[in-house]
């Protein structure tokens, strides 16, 4: 497969002045956008075919897809500090490494912006190694995973586990698409329902978990006190938010586990930054609040 080949970046923060985002905040981190290498962008029928996760995902032409160039312009018109740049749960193996290459090296062009995480097939006798290739690389997370359409079982302890040593011994977090078992369907909704997901937090209790789109509603469970344990070391991502929910599963989320589990997330390109941050602003909770979802815990999950 060839590589991909991008233009000169030499300062692109130029080519759009970076607005001033006055939602009386320190910082905002979007925990959930996804960027792909431009030949992706140039030759969406090659990919539809070649993998099962990007066909379920982008086989709509409104579907966008965007590089990390212009996810970073993205950024600089939002106010956004720093996104992490998730890949898909390719479920070719191959697929995973071309694109962890691209992620590596958009993160290495844009260290104080972006933050990256890795995509690996469990299946995959070199999923290990590619993940300690990926950290040695300076991969934070491993995600978002889509394990659904990737063919594992991803409450299996016995698959799992070498991953899972990996992601605690390099300090990884594990991000994992969340699917709601009732309501509306949508291209991606998938079956990664609670069930599946708190089977494998269980499993390892010591892993830096974070759940797509509020975990298919996980958090709900959190009224079952052995649930709310086993939350311990998990996040939240609000990502697609105004597409599944009414405003008001913000506030119930913070009272069930708390305001310092939940990250702010877009899932760019499908919803503008802008959208999505003022989603956030506009709900009511106190300022302290919006502050810790906007930026502040991710700030503490990545340190």
């Amino acid at each position: 497969m060839a590589l991909y080949h991008h233009p000169s970046l030499v300062s692109i923060s130029r080519l759009t002045e970076k607005e001033p985002a006055c939602y009386n905040r320190r910082v905002i981190i979007d925990f959930h956008t996804h960027i792909f290498p431009p030949q992706v962008k140039e030759n969406r029928s090659y990919y539809l075919k070649r993998d099962p996760c990007f066909a379920t995902l982008y086989s709509d032409d409104k579907a966008k897809l965007v590089t990390a160039e212009e996810l970073i312009l993205s950024m600089n018109r939002a106010g956004i500090d720093r996104s992490v740049v998730l890949n898909i749960g390719w479920a070719s193996a191959e697929l995973c490494r071309w694109s962890n290459d691209y992620i590596l090296e958009s993160v290495r062009r844009y260290p104080e912006q972006l933050i990256g995480f890795c995509s690996i097939q469990p299946r995959d006798s070199e999923a290990v190694a590619e993940l300690e290739r990926c950290s040695r690389g300076g991969i934070r997370g491993i995600g978002e995973m889509r394990s659904d359409i990737q063919g594992f079982d991803i409450g299996d302890k016995a698959t799992m586990a070498p991953i899972a040593e990996v992601a605690q011994r390099h300090g990884l977090i594990i991000s994992s698409h969340a699917s709601e078992p009732v309501g509306h369907s949508y291209p991606g909704k998938g079956a990664i329902t609670p069930e599946v997901l708190y089977q494998f937090i269980a499993n390892f209790p010591g892993l830096r978990i974070v759940l797509a789109h509020w975990g298919g509603g996980l958090p709900f469970y959190a009224l079952m006190p052995e649930v709310a344990a086993a939350l311990r070391n998990v996040h939240f991502d609000t990502a697609a938010s105004p597409f599944l929910y009414y405003d008001q599963v913000c506030q119930h989320v913070v009272q069930l586990v708390g305001a310092d589990k939940i990250l702010f997330g877009s899932d760019y390109p499908l919803i503008a930054p802008e959208r999505a941050i003022k989603w956030i602003t506009s709900l009511d909770l106190p300022q302290e609040v919006k502050n810790k979802i906007l930026g502040e815990n991710a700030e503490k999950l990545l340190l």
